[in-house]
């Protein structure tokens, strides 16, 4: 039997990385002589750079950029052989870079990814792959765009930068998520109550992306506000969709491609997948379901982990042959999300499939 172990991260708690070694261990021990592959995991959230890194044997390049809270901070990017930038935004304005009790989406500022993509474009880079997810801010992209500009033509504005410096660059990003900028969908209202955004702050955040958007449509002659994914990242999406030559794909089919993940899959295979949280939402093209089709189409088993489980029946009915819940019945979120804790409790539930797959 061969497994492969394709995790996502369980966050809060766990790295893609620290999750498939706790799984590891636990299959060493249990399952002796047996090919066990290790697969870190990302959909194009945090731990998104980790896990593209080794897939693509890039480079890494690192930089000290403005974080959210306009701090400097040291922010790695990465550049692969054929000179294509692999940028995760969160090392830039990450929500887990800032204090909790700093946070607050009304000053929080995507700087840093302008800061970013601006060394990377001063390096020669003209394809990006762009992680989206895991931001302390909703700016729209705003912050992001005047770092392009303070960087790249500090004198001029965003038409020159786009005119002499992106013309010839295409960006792809990597998020599964398809709200629209502004709205009851959009970036304030669904994403920022998550950033430390209270009931007013999201009324105000909502309505400046609603102007935003009004002015850019304006300035640009066409309105990409309420395209699938204009907010993610907080409004990032928007930003990049208004004003460069991008365009969306599954960060966890981007990631399967560059590991040439259906050449290692078998009959014989079974597949150990999981994320923080199992719903019919996981079913909408997130990172297990990727792993889910792909997989099936081999004839190969796959199990999800998740810390909590809901849907049950329609995650085995879409093909999961194994779904278990990581975190016990009764435990408190709080001492769920204890890193050990969690490594203990996953590991307990890889135990549970195998003595009951006996």
């Amino acid at each position: 039997m061969k497994y492969i172990l394709a995790i996502d991260s369980f966050k809060g708690c766990l790295t893609s990385a620290e999750a498939e070694a706790a799984v590891y261990e636990v299959l060493r021990q249990r399952c002796a002589g047996n090919d066990v592959v290790s697969l870190p995991m990302s959909d194009g959230g945090d731990g998104m750079l980790d896990a593209f890194v080794p897939a693509t044997q890039a480079r890494v390049e690192t930089v000290i950029v403005h974080d959210a809270m306009m701090r400097p901070v040291e922010a790695r990017y990465a550049v692969t052989d054929d000179n294509a930038a692999i940028i995760e935004v969160a090392q830039a304005c990450g929500l887990t870079q800032i204090e909790p009790y700093l946070r607050n989406p009304l000053k929080a500022t995507s700087y840093g990814v302008g800061e970013l993509l601006a060394h990377a474009i001063r390096c020669g880079c003209h394809q990006f792959i762009v992680g989206l997810g895991g931001t302390a801010c909703s700016d729209a992209g705003i912050g992001m765009l005047k770092g392009l500009v303070a960087r790249l033509a500090p004198h001029d504005n965003i038409d020159m930068v786009r005119q002499k410096y992106l013309a010839d660059c295409e960006f792809v990003l990597a998020c599964d998520v398809r709200n629209p900028l502004y709205g009851p969908q959009g970036a304030a209202h669904v994403f920022a109550p998550q950033k430390g955004a209270t009931p007013a702050m999201v009324t105000v955040l909502d309505k400046r992306a609603q102007q935003f958007a009004k002015y850019a449509s304006c300035h640009c002659g066409y309105d990409c506000s309420c395209c699938q994914g204009a907010g993610a990242a907080g409004g990032l999406g928007y930003a990049f969709l208004q004003f460069m030559n991008s365009r969306f794909a599954s960060g966890a089919d981007l990631l399967l491609e560059k590991l040439n993940f259906d050449a290692l899959l078998t009959p014989d295979t079974v597949v150990i997948t999981g994320e923080g949280s199992a719903d019919r939402q996981t079913l909408m093209g997130k990172l297990p379901e990727r792993i889910l089709v792909r997989a099936k189409a081999h004839g190969a088993t796959v199990w999800l982990l998740a810390g909590s489980v809901k849907d049950t029946g329609e995650l085995t009915k879409a093909g999961f042959d194994r779904v278990k819940a990581v975190t016990p019945a009764g435990m408190e979120l709080a001492d769920a999300l204890q890193k050990n804790t969690a490594q203990e409790n996953l590991c307990k539930a890889v135990e549970d499939l195998l003595q009951a797959g006996k």
